[in-house]
């Protein structure tokens, strides 16, 4: 099977591990320690919270400001546009921000939430019978 594990430096593992978890991910124990949290999308994608100090000792590269400048955004595909407002509400109630406006471009709609270390998620609604193919 075919993983990708995404690792985020962040200031408080427990406040990160509330908003991941209202986004709609599940903690894995096995993976998880003082240093990091394992957060589960589906069994394909996970995402490694992990303190300034642990990710530092294993990218050995300083964290950059991500709250003022973006190296990566990361894209999660759901079902409906209603699961996209659901889970950028739930983000925005656990204390996430939402930088800009919905994006509506007829077979897609897109969300981006923030969560508090400034990490950019946008959920996303493809229908792809609405394509145009130009």
């Amino acid at each position: 099977m075919k993983q990708i594990f995404i690792n985020l430096p962040v200031e408080n593992l427990e406040k990160s591990m509330s908003f991941y978890t209202q986004l709609g991910f599940s903690n894995k124990p096995l993976f998880s320690d003082d240093q990091q949290k394992c957060m589960v999308w589906c069994e394909q994608i996970y995402v490694m919270l992990m303190s300034h100090e642990t990710f530092e000792a294993y990218s050995r590269k300083s964290i950059p400001d991500t709250r003022n400048y973006v190296a990566a955004y990361f894209t999660l595909p759901v079902e409906s546009l209603d699961r996209v407002n659901e889970i950028v509400e739930s983000g925005l109630k656990a204390g996430g921000t939402e930088p800009i406006p919905m994006i509506d471009h007829g077979f897609m709609q897109l969300r981006r939430i923030e969560d508090f270390d400034g990490h950019t998620w946008d959920i996303v609604f493809m229908d792809l019978s609405k394509f145009r193919k130009e």
